[in-house]
């Protein structure tokens, strides 16, 4: 027995039977298995290991070239991993299948985060950060030919928002983990920024779920073990629940469409907008792996698949060079 086999065999054994067994999972594309990971578990290797992942280290979360302590898409994506594994493991679901989703569902994002994704969306009328990251893992990634992930985890990482719910409960964990996360750690990260005070928080967010991030962390996520054990479908008592409603409206009216915040999102999107222009004009001046795909995707996709892999620092160096006049120097 391999050591696959074996922990195959323990996920049969020892989680729920409601859990996704690594043993049953889909694949597009048939390929040798591994003596020693699961399939989920290499699913969750080559996210970690795929450059749309890495390139979430320089990517905006809520606030636009930050201090180093602020959250970017890569943080966020490894605390919503960190958020989600403590629950599948609380109600014995596999972990593995988890973590991949966590990790995998932001890497569609576009550079400014969510100014960056609207931005796209005004130019060409649908721009959906989670169907992007499907798009990426599908067919992006290794220069065209995609991870080849299982179907459990491509569904749970484009159904982790909109009106689809994903079909494992892994991936229905994801879908509330995230939400967890962004807004405890926008509301922390929004503290020392000194945008809000622990004092500001609606009264029922402050009885429900308490005023310290790790605090309403530890809530919710000890509500949803809770709530869902025993259950086919992930749930949240509705006390819980409508604290988290409570937390959420409050956060956007206080950090996500903050007057503050608005100068900085206006120059994104024009950063998005000025490049989209220029390379539906000047197609050449893309780099070679990108023209390799025009006749594949046409022009358009191939301009918003670059422009979307963009890091926040990239796409502003690449505007100051295509659009701002260099220093002129008197040669000696």
């Amino acid at each position: 027995m391999t050591v696959r086999e074996r922990i195959e065999a323990q996920e049969y054994k020892n989680l729920s039977p409601f859990a996704s067994k690594s043993r049953d999972a889909v694949r597009a594309k048939q390929e040798e298995v591994c003596n020693f990971r699961t399939a989920f578990q290499r699913d969750r290797d080559r996210i970690i290991h795929s450059k749309a992942f890495r390139r979430l280290k320089h990517k905006t979360q809520v606030y636009i070239s930050p201090g180093d302590h602020y959250r970017m898409r890569m943080t966020h994506s490894l605390e919503v991993a960190q958020i989600s594994r403590t629950i599948a493991r609380g109600l014995m679901l596999n972990e593995d299948l988890t973590e991949a989703i966590a990790l995998g569902h932001d890497v569609g994002h576009t550079p400014f985060g969510h100014s960056g994704e609207y931005a796209l969306r005004e130019i060409i009328g649908h721009y959906h950060h989670n169907e992007q990251s499907l798009r990426i893992v599908e067919h992006l990634e290794r220069n065209g030919a995609g991870l080849n992930l299982t179907l459990e985890v491509k569904d749970g990482i484009v159904n982790h928002t909109g009106d689809n719910q994903p079909f494992t409960l892994e991936g229905n964990i994801v879908r509330i983990g995230d939400r967890i996360a962004y807004l405890c750690h926008d509301y922390d990260d929004g503290i020392r920024a000194g945008m809000i005070k622990p004092d500001d928080l609606p009264p029922i967010v402050a009885a429900v779920l308490g005023v310290k991030p790790s605090d309403m962390i530890t809530a919710m996520v000890s509500d949803m073990i809770t709530a869902s054990e025993g259950k086919t479908q992930i749930t949240m008592s509705e006390e819980i629940r409508a604290a988290m409603n409570e937390l959420r409206k409050f956060m956007f009216s206080a950090i996500y469409h903050s007057a503050d915040l608005e100068p900085d999102r206006k120059k994104a999107a024009y950063v998005i907008h000025k490049l989209y222009e220029y390379y539906m004009s000047n197609p050449g001046a893309l780099p070679q792996e990108f023209l390799d795909r025009e006749e594949r995707w046409g022009l358009q996709t191939t301009v918003v698949d670059y422009i979307a892999g963009l890091t926040d620092l990239f796409a502003v160096n690449l505007f100051e060079k295509l659009f701002i006049p260099s220093k002129w120097v008197i040669p000696k």
